[in-house]
Protein backbone atom coordinates (compact mmCIF):
# COMPACT_ATOMS: atom_id res chain seq x y z
CA UNK A 1 0.00 0.00 0.00
CA UNK A 2 2.55 2.57 1.29
CA UNK A 3 4.69 1.67 -2.53
CA UNK A 4 1.55 2.75 -4.28
CA UNK A 5 1.24 5.80 -2.31
CA UNK A 6 4.15 6.97 -2.60
CA UNK A 7 4.63 6.00 -6.56
CA UNK A 8 1.24 7.17 -7.28
CA UNK A 9 2.06 10.79 -5.50
CA UNK A 10 5.47 10.92 -7.05
CA UNK A 11 3.86 10.29 -10.57
CA UNK A 12 1.05 13.07 -10.30
CA UNK A 13 4.26 15.46 -9.04
CA UNK A 14 6.19 14.74 -12.32
CA UNK A 15 2.69 15.30 -14.17
CA UNK A 16 2.69 18.63 -12.82
CA UNK A 17 6.15 19.70 -13.61
CA UNK A 18 6.03 18.40 -16.89
CA UNK A 19 2.61 20.49 -17.66
CA UNK A 20 4.12 23.72 -16.32
CA UNK A 21 7.74 22.84 -17.44
CA UNK A 22 7.45 20.96 -20.85
CA UNK A 23 4.04 21.03 -22.19
CA UNK A 24 3.28 24.92 -21.88
CA UNK A 25 6.82 25.79 -23.12
CA UNK A 26 7.61 23.88 -25.75
CA UNK A 27 6.74 21.80 -28.81
CA UNK A 28 7.66 19.26 -31.46
CA UNK A 29 10.78 17.36 -30.90
CA UNK A 30 11.89 19.22 -28.11
CA UNK A 31 8.80 18.52 -26.26
CA UNK A 32 9.34 14.73 -26.97
CA UNK A 33 13.15 15.26 -25.62
CA UNK A 34 12.19 16.86 -22.59
CA UNK A 35 9.12 14.55 -21.87
CA UNK A 36 11.74 11.30 -22.25
CA UNK A 37 14.31 12.54 -20.07
CA UNK A 38 11.59 13.75 -17.31
CA UNK A 39 10.19 9.91 -17.26
CA UNK A 40 13.76 8.62 -17.22
CA UNK A 41 14.39 10.61 -13.98
CA UNK A 42 11.26 9.43 -12.46
CA UNK A 43 12.15 6.09 -13.32
CA UNK A 44 15.36 7.02 -11.48
CA UNK A 45 13.57 8.38 -8.62
CA UNK A 46 11.26 4.86 -7.84
CA UNK A 47 14.48 2.61 -8.63
CA UNK A 48 16.93 4.31 -6.04
CA UNK A 49 13.70 4.58 -3.17
CA UNK A 50 12.39 1.17 -3.79
CA UNK A 51 14.57 -1.09 -5.37
CA UNK A 52 16.35 -1.42 -1.66
CA UNK A 53 13.18 -1.87 -0.04
CA UNK A 54 11.67 -4.24 -2.32
CA UNK A 55 14.26 -6.27 -3.73
CA UNK A 56 16.72 -5.85 -0.59
CA UNK A 57 19.49 -4.83 -3.20
CA UNK A 58 21.73 -2.21 -2.14
CA UNK A 59 22.09 0.72 -4.07
CA UNK A 60 25.55 1.79 -5.16
CA UNK A 61 26.30 4.92 -4.51
CA UNK A 62 25.88 6.74 -8.09
CA UNK A 63 22.39 5.58 -8.01
CA UNK A 64 21.74 7.07 -4.39
CA UNK A 65 23.09 10.40 -5.48
CA UNK A 66 21.58 10.89 -8.54
CA UNK A 67 18.07 10.20 -7.35
CA UNK A 68 18.53 11.87 -4.17
CA UNK A 69 19.00 14.99 -5.66
CA UNK A 70 16.61 14.48 -7.88
CA UNK A 71 14.42 13.75 -5.59
CA UNK A 72 15.32 16.65 -3.45
CA UNK A 73 15.43 18.86 -6.95
CA UNK A 74 11.65 17.88 -8.30
CA UNK A 75 10.07 18.28 -4.61
CA UNK A 76 11.33 21.83 -4.66
CA UNK A 77 10.28 22.80 -8.38
CA UNK A 78 6.38 21.13 -7.79
CA UNK A 79 6.65 23.56 -4.63
CA UNK A 80 8.12 26.62 -6.43
CA UNK A 81 5.58 26.04 -9.19
CA UNK A 82 2.59 25.66 -6.65
CA UNK A 83 3.25 29.46 -5.48
CA UNK A 84 3.36 30.82 -9.22
CA UNK A 85 -0.26 29.75 -9.77
CA UNK A 86 -2.05 32.99 -8.24
CA UNK A 87 0.08 34.82 -10.14
CA UNK A 88 -0.92 32.75 -13.59
CA UNK A 89 -4.37 33.19 -12.37
CA UNK A 90 -3.82 36.94 -12.19
CA UNK A 91 -2.70 37.14 -15.50
CA UNK A 92 -4.70 34.90 -17.46
CA UNK A 93 -6.99 37.66 -18.30
CA UNK A 94 -4.19 39.54 -20.04
CA UNK A 95 -2.89 36.41 -21.63
CA UNK A 96 -6.66 35.99 -22.99
CA UNK A 97 -6.82 39.21 -23.73
CA UNK A 98 -7.10 39.96 -28.09
CA UNK A 99 -8.53 42.81 -30.46
CA UNK A 100 -12.12 43.43 -30.67
CA UNK A 101 -12.17 42.31 -34.38
CA UNK A 102 -10.44 38.95 -33.67
CA UNK A 103 -12.38 35.73 -32.54
CA UNK A 104 -9.74 33.11 -32.62
CA UNK A 105 -6.70 33.80 -30.60
CA UNK A 106 -4.01 36.01 -32.15
CA UNK A 107 -0.20 36.08 -32.90
CA UNK A 108 0.04 38.89 -29.36
CA UNK A 109 -2.43 36.59 -27.12
CA UNK A 110 0.06 33.20 -27.97
CA UNK A 111 3.22 34.88 -27.28
CA UNK A 112 1.78 36.73 -24.26
CA UNK A 113 1.02 32.95 -23.09
CA UNK A 114 4.40 31.25 -24.10
CA UNK A 115 5.89 33.99 -22.72
CA UNK A 116 4.10 34.02 -19.73
CA UNK A 117 4.83 30.02 -19.51
CA UNK A 118 8.63 30.47 -19.81
CA UNK A 119 9.18 33.17 -17.85
CA UNK A 120 7.69 31.23 -14.64
CA UNK A 121 9.44 27.89 -16.06
CA UNK A 122 12.71 29.80 -15.71
CA UNK A 123 12.11 31.79 -12.23
CA UNK A 124 10.74 28.47 -10.75
CA UNK A 125 13.51 26.68 -12.26
CA UNK A 126 16.63 29.10 -10.68
CA UNK A 127 14.66 29.32 -7.43
CA UNK A 128 14.55 25.43 -6.95
CA UNK A 129 18.05 24.91 -7.76
CA UNK A 130 19.25 27.85 -5.46
CA UNK A 131 17.39 25.95 -2.76
CA UNK A 132 18.47 22.84 -3.58
CA UNK A 133 22.33 24.20 -3.78
CA UNK A 134 21.49 26.17 -0.79
CA UNK A 135 20.64 23.08 1.06
CA UNK A 136 23.05 20.53 -0.15
CA UNK A 137 25.88 22.96 1.30
CA UNK A 138 23.97 23.00 4.48
CA UNK A 139 23.50 18.85 4.56
CA UNK A 140 27.01 18.40 3.25
CA UNK A 141 28.98 20.64 5.44
CA UNK A 142 30.01 20.24 8.94
CA UNK A 143 27.28 20.38 11.50
CA UNK A 144 26.13 23.23 13.77
CA UNK A 145 27.67 22.62 17.76
CA UNK A 146 25.07 23.96 20.15
CA UNK A 147 25.69 24.03 23.94
CA UNK A 148 22.45 23.97 26.01
CA UNK A 149 21.85 24.34 29.26
CA UNK A 150 19.14 22.21 31.61
CA UNK A 151 18.07 22.85 34.76
CA UNK A 152 17.34 19.32 36.54
CA UNK A 153 15.82 19.14 39.83
CA UNK A 154 17.82 16.74 42.54
CA UNK A 155 20.69 16.94 40.61
CA UNK A 156 23.34 17.28 43.20
CA UNK A 157 25.90 19.59 42.57
CA UNK A 158 29.02 17.34 41.99
CA UNK A 159 27.17 17.34 38.34
CA UNK A 160 26.76 21.03 37.90
CA UNK A 161 28.50 21.83 34.30
CA UNK A 162 28.51 17.68 33.53
CA UNK A 163 28.29 17.61 29.75
CA UNK A 164 26.52 14.92 27.26
CA UNK A 165 27.36 15.21 23.90
CA UNK A 166 24.39 14.47 22.08
CA UNK A 167 24.25 13.25 18.42
CA UNK A 168 21.34 11.39 16.41
CA UNK A 169 20.71 10.36 12.96
CA UNK A 170 23.95 9.87 11.65
CA UNK A 171 22.88 7.71 8.68
CA UNK A 172 25.68 5.85 8.05
CA UNK A 173 24.70 4.32 3.73
CA UNK A 174 25.67 5.22 0.26
CA UNK A 175 25.80 9.28 0.97
CA UNK A 176 27.76 9.05 4.24
CA UNK A 177 30.42 6.91 4.70
CA UNK A 178 33.66 6.64 6.89
CA UNK A 179 34.73 10.70 6.23
CA UNK A 180 31.05 11.31 7.65
CA UNK A 181 32.06 9.49 10.97
CA UNK A 182 35.58 10.87 11.37
CA UNK A 183 34.65 14.45 11.57
CA UNK A 184 31.15 13.55 13.98
CA UNK A 185 34.05 11.85 16.09
CA UNK A 186 36.33 14.64 16.13
CA UNK A 187 34.12 17.86 16.71
CA UNK A 188 32.42 15.87 19.68
CA UNK A 189 35.92 14.77 21.05
CA UNK A 190 37.21 18.36 21.14
CA UNK A 191 34.09 19.32 23.34
CA UNK A 192 35.59 17.18 25.63
CA UNK A 193 32.63 15.47 27.21
CA UNK A 194 31.44 13.55 30.19
CA UNK A 195 29.25 11.33 28.31
CA UNK A 196 28.34 10.43 24.85
CA UNK A 197 25.12 9.95 23.76
CA UNK A 198 23.75 8.55 20.50
CA UNK A 199 19.84 8.11 19.71
CA UNK A 200 19.25 6.45 16.94
CA UNK A 201 19.05 6.11 13.54
CA UNK A 202 23.19 5.43 12.65
CA UNK A 203 23.30 3.30 10.19
CA UNK A 204 20.69 2.35 6.36
CA UNK A 205 22.91 -0.86 5.74
CA UNK A 206 24.31 -4.05 7.46
CA UNK A 207 27.35 -4.15 9.67
CA UNK A 208 29.46 -5.85 6.29
CA UNK A 209 28.34 -3.24 4.23
CA UNK A 210 29.03 -0.40 6.98
CA UNK A 211 30.89 -1.61 9.79
CA UNK A 212 34.35 0.56 8.32
CA UNK A 213 32.56 3.28 7.93
CA UNK A 214 31.24 3.74 11.84
CA UNK A 215 34.62 1.91 13.00
CA UNK A 216 35.61 5.68 14.08
CA UNK A 217 33.46 5.38 16.72
CA UNK A 218 35.94 3.85 18.88
CA UNK A 219 37.82 6.78 19.01
CA UNK A 220 35.20 8.96 21.05
CA UNK A 221 36.63 10.03 24.50
CA UNK A 222 34.51 10.90 26.90
CA UNK A 223 34.75 10.21 31.10
CA UNK A 224 31.71 8.45 31.66
CA UNK A 225 31.74 6.61 28.32
CA UNK A 226 29.39 6.39 24.99
CA UNK A 227 25.95 5.10 24.96
CA UNK A 228 23.23 4.69 22.25
CA UNK A 229 19.64 3.66 21.85
CA UNK A 230 17.79 2.24 18.37
CA UNK A 231 16.32 3.97 16.07
CA UNK A 232 13.76 2.85 13.58
CA UNK A 233 16.32 2.79 10.81
CA UNK A 234 18.27 0.41 12.77
CA UNK A 235 15.32 -2.32 12.64
CA UNK A 236 15.01 -1.61 8.84
CA UNK A 237 17.67 -4.11 8.88
CA UNK A 238 16.91 -7.68 8.92
CA UNK A 239 19.67 -8.46 11.67
CA UNK A 240 19.57 -5.46 14.16
CA UNK A 241 21.46 -7.44 17.24
CA UNK A 242 24.70 -7.34 14.70
CA UNK A 243 24.86 -3.82 14.95
CA UNK A 244 24.61 -4.13 18.13
CA UNK A 245 27.46 -6.46 18.82
CA UNK A 246 29.32 -4.01 16.59
CA UNK A 247 28.93 -1.03 18.53
CA UNK A 248 30.35 -3.01 21.92
CA UNK A 249 32.86 -3.86 20.26
CA UNK A 250 33.56 -0.39 19.17
CA UNK A 251 33.03 0.22 22.88
CA UNK A 252 29.26 2.27 22.63
CA UNK A 253 26.96 0.45 25.22
CA UNK A 254 23.61 0.20 23.65
CA UNK A 255 20.52 0.23 26.26
CA UNK A 256 18.05 -2.06 25.37
CA UNK A 257 15.51 -1.14 27.88
CA UNK A 258 17.48 -0.87 30.78
CA UNK A 259 19.38 2.12 32.44
CA UNK A 260 22.45 2.25 34.30
CA UNK A 261 24.23 4.57 37.47
CA UNK A 262 26.35 7.47 36.28
CA UNK A 263 28.16 8.00 39.54
CA UNK A 264 30.75 10.67 40.73
CA UNK A 265 31.74 9.10 44.71
CA UNK A 266 28.25 9.45 46.64
CA UNK A 267 26.40 11.35 44.39
CA UNK A 268 24.30 9.55 40.95
CA UNK A 269 22.00 10.29 38.47
CA UNK A 270 20.25 7.58 36.14
CA UNK A 271 20.81 6.98 32.44
CA UNK A 272 18.23 4.91 31.06
CA UNK A 273 17.58 4.10 27.29
CA UNK A 274 14.25 2.88 25.47
CA UNK A 275 13.96 1.08 22.26
CA UNK A 276 12.55 2.75 19.50
CA UNK A 277 8.54 2.57 18.47
CA UNK A 278 9.20 0.55 14.95
CA UNK A 279 10.97 -2.50 17.15
CA UNK A 280 7.36 -3.59 17.91
CA UNK A 281 7.28 -4.96 14.28
CA UNK A 282 10.24 -6.72 15.19
CA UNK A 283 9.37 -8.31 18.76
CA UNK A 284 11.76 -5.76 20.45
CA UNK A 285 9.43 -2.85 21.31
CA UNK A 286 10.14 -0.24 23.90
CA UNK A 287 9.46 -1.23 27.37
CA UNK A 288 9.33 1.92 29.63
CA UNK A 289 8.47 -0.13 32.81
CA UNK A 290 11.79 -2.18 32.44
CA UNK A 291 13.78 0.74 30.89
CA UNK A 292 13.04 2.47 34.65
CA UNK A 293 13.08 -0.72 37.04
CA UNK A 294 14.76 0.18 39.96
CA UNK A 295 15.08 3.84 39.70
CA UNK A 296 16.24 5.93 42.78
CA UNK A 297 13.37 8.35 42.82
CA UNK A 298 15.42 10.77 44.77
CA UNK A 299 18.24 11.16 41.84
CA UNK A 300 16.99 12.89 38.33
CA UNK A 301 16.65 10.33 34.90
CA UNK A 302 17.76 11.16 31.82
CA UNK A 303 16.16 9.07 29.22
CA UNK A 304 17.62 8.73 25.74
CA UNK A 305 14.54 7.39 22.95
CA UNK A 306 15.01 8.09 19.30
CA UNK A 307 11.72 9.50 18.93
CA UNK A 308 10.28 12.63 20.97
CA UNK A 309 6.69 11.32 20.32
CA UNK A 310 8.27 8.84 23.16
CA UNK A 311 8.07 11.53 26.23
CA UNK A 312 4.16 10.83 26.61
CA UNK A 313 5.59 7.36 28.29
CA UNK A 314 8.62 9.39 29.57
CA UNK A 315 6.46 12.28 31.24
CA UNK A 316 3.94 9.40 32.99
CA UNK A 317 6.81 7.31 34.94
CA UNK A 318 8.68 10.98 35.99
CA UNK A 319 11.77 11.00 33.58
CA UNK A 320 13.30 14.04 34.01
CA UNK A 321 14.45 15.04 30.86
CA UNK A 322 14.34 13.40 27.28
CA UNK A 323 17.34 13.33 24.39
CA UNK A 324 15.67 12.64 21.49
CA UNK A 325 16.16 12.67 17.36
CA UNK A 326 14.79 11.66 14.63
CA UNK A 327 12.86 14.83 13.47
CA UNK A 328 16.15 16.09 11.96
CA UNK A 329 14.15 19.37 12.01
CA UNK A 330 12.23 18.50 9.51
CA UNK A 331 15.00 18.59 7.09
CA UNK A 332 13.12 20.32 4.10
CA UNK A 333 11.05 23.56 4.58
CA UNK A 334 8.10 23.35 4.53
CA UNK A 335 8.16 19.71 5.27
CA UNK A 336 8.90 20.63 8.75
CA UNK A 337 4.92 21.19 9.14
CA UNK A 338 4.47 17.54 8.08
CA UNK A 339 6.38 16.51 10.97
CA UNK A 340 5.62 18.76 13.32
CA UNK A 341 2.04 17.17 13.15
CA UNK A 342 2.93 13.95 14.54
CA UNK A 343 5.68 14.69 16.82
CA UNK A 344 5.26 17.10 19.84
CA UNK A 345 8.97 19.07 19.23
CA UNK A 346 10.84 19.45 15.82
CA UNK A 347 13.93 20.82 17.87
CA UNK A 348 15.25 22.44 20.58
CA UNK A 349 13.88 22.06 24.50
CA UNK A 350 10.60 22.10 25.45
CA UNK A 351 8.75 20.82 28.19
CA UNK A 352 6.20 18.22 27.94
CA UNK A 353 3.75 17.41 30.90
CA UNK A 354 6.57 17.71 33.68
CA UNK A 355 9.59 15.90 31.66
CA UNK A 356 12.00 18.37 29.26
CA UNK A 357 12.25 17.11 26.15
CA UNK A 358 15.43 18.54 24.19
CA UNK A 359 15.80 17.21 20.46
CA UNK A 360 18.93 17.44 17.95
CA UNK A 361 17.87 17.82 14.48
CA UNK A 362 20.64 15.32 13.98
CA UNK A 363 24.06 15.29 12.30
CA UNK A 364 23.71 13.31 9.00
CA UNK A 365 20.50 13.61 6.29
CA UNK A 366 17.79 10.73 5.11
CA UNK A 367 16.79 10.58 1.01
CA UNK A 368 17.77 13.92 -0.81
CA UNK A 369 21.25 15.49 0.56
CA UNK A 370 19.67 18.80 1.35
CA UNK A 371 18.72 20.84 4.42
CA UNK A 372 16.63 23.61 3.84
CA UNK A 373 15.41 25.94 7.25
CA UNK A 374 17.32 22.66 9.18
CA UNK A 375 20.79 22.75 10.01
CA UNK A 376 22.51 19.44 10.86
CA UNK A 377 24.13 19.68 14.78
CA UNK A 378 25.87 18.07 17.08
CA UNK A 379 24.45 19.65 20.82
CA UNK A 380 26.50 19.67 24.30
CA UNK A 381 23.84 19.57 27.10
CA UNK A 382 25.13 20.80 29.95
CA UNK A 383 23.49 20.01 33.31
CA UNK A 384 22.54 22.37 36.16
CA UNK A 385 21.51 22.36 39.75
CA UNK A 386 18.29 23.82 39.40
CA UNK A 387 14.85 22.60 37.87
Amino acid sequence: MFIAILGTVLGLMHLYVWKRLIKDTTMGRARWVLTGVLVALLLLLLATLLLPRVLGWREPAWLAWSGYVWFGLIAYLFLTLLVTEPVRIALRRWVKRRRPDVTEPDEPSMNRRVFLARTTAAATGVAAVGLVGFGMAKALGPPDLLRVPVRLRRLDPTFDGFRIALVSDIHLGPLAGRAHTERIVAMINETEPDLVAIVGDLVDGTVEELGSAAEPLQDLVSREGSFFVTGNHEYFLDDTASWLHELERLGVQPLQNENTAIRRGAAAFVLAGVNDVAGEQRSDPPDFDRALSGVDASRPTILLAHQPVQVTEASARGVDLQLSGHTHGGQMWPFHYIVRAVQPSLAGLSTVEGTQLYVTRGAGLWGPPVRVGAPPDITVVSLEVGG
